[in-house]
């Protein structure tokens, strides 16, 4: 998630914790706190797809945050004592390690185990979400203005907690949705993601992909009745092959699941993520080789532009979250003349 969920999610668990002991300072703490498995940013690994998939890695393992959790108690036991070392212990462990479990809810990709296993991506929310934020920052607001505000805190995490176990449950009901209209069309064995759109739980997509093509679906609890618009995009299997076996092509694999989409362009072969942003504004895309008279040589990974912001697409979201429009076209972020298709 975002960094000031993550730090609000932290200064909530703090203030309920310590919040009658602490005061105002439980919340700066639990957000620090909060922020520690992020710093992982600042680290450069040497090539961007290498920043790219080994963001949320060490950080983010629990195996490595359970012993930082006993340390970091013990430092801040002799800081302030009057609280105690088994709740500073039970502070620290639950901020730390709630961090990596949130953002296993998103897309993005988190190892949770590190170095065991791949990443986790349960993708049930977008990495923005306002509806799981703000019960957090008021339940803080609450505190800051009229400490403890125990109430106002727990209850912040409650219904927090509550929008997390909704938008699982949202994500089961449209992956049921969609599976039949993907059998229908071919794509019954195919690797599916289903996820939300940006900023709601209302408005989803589902991805699915196989060697050869992939299909887009958008579908919505407010759609009524409609029926499922299936957008078809063609995969380039030969450019996968062709750098299959360089280190870069292969870690992407891995931390995407396969969900990459292959082109060539200017006489470069990149790999985009497809799992993150939507078609026409997906935002990490990878050069992985080059071409010159007929010849392959690996690229150093470095990351192709990003696209530039269709800020006139965020009404159509809107409008097709709501129902207002019954079909948005992925691949142009537009909406068909009526009685057409995509």
């Amino acid at each position: 998630m975002d960094s000031i969920t993550q730090a609000a999610l932290g200064a909530s668990i703090a203030g309920a914790l310590a919040g009658k002991t602490l005061g105002r300072p439980a919340l700066l703490t639990g957000a620090l706190l909060a922020t520690l498995p992020d710093l992982d940013v600042l680290i450069d690994y040497g090539t961007a797809v290498a920043n790219f998939t080994q963001h949320r890695g060490f950080s983010h393992s629990l195996l490595v945050l359970a012993p930082l959790s006993l340390l970091l108690a013990a430092l801040l036991w002799r800081w302030k004592p009057k609280l105690g070392f088994p709740r500073w212990l039970l502070l620290t462990a639950l901020v730390l390690m709630t961090h990596p479990v949130l953002d296993a809810f998103t897309t993005y990709g988190t190892q949770v185990f590190w170095p065991l296993g791949r990443p986790l991506a349960i993708s049930s929310i977008f990495i923005i979400d306002p509806l799981y934020t703000l019960p957090l920052l008021a339940g803080c607001i609450a505190l800051l203005l009229r400490p403890p505000a125990l109430g106002a805190i727990i209850a912040g995490l409650l219904l927090s907690t509550a929008y997390l176990g909704w938008s699982y449950a949202a994500q089961q009901m449209i992956t049921e949705r969609v599976q039949p209209a993907l059998a229908k069309a071919g794509f019954a064995d195919a690797e599916l993601l289903v996820q939300p759109m940006p900023f709601n739980t209302i408005l989803w997509r589902a991805t699915a992909i196989t060697d050869q093509k992939r299909v887009e679906i958008v579908t919505g609890f407010l759609d009524g009745g409609a029926p499922l618009t299936l957008e078809h995009f063609l995969r380039q299997p030969e450019l996968a092959d062709a750098v299959s076996q360089w280190p870069e092509a292969r870690r992407l694999e891995w931390f995407t699941r396969g969900f990459l989409d292959y082109k060539t362009i200017n006489g470069k072969i990149t790999a985009t993520d497809i799992r993150l942003g939507i078609p026409g504004a997906h935002p990490f895309s990878f050069v992985l080789a080059r071409e010159r008279n007929g010849t392959l040589t690996p690229a150093d990974g470095e990351r192709a532009p990003r696209p530039a912001m269709n800020t006139g697409a965020l009404s159509l979201l809107w409008a097709r979250t709501t129902g207002a429009i019954p079909t948005l076209c992925l691949a142009s972020l537009t909406t068909p003349p009526p009685g057409e298709e995509c």
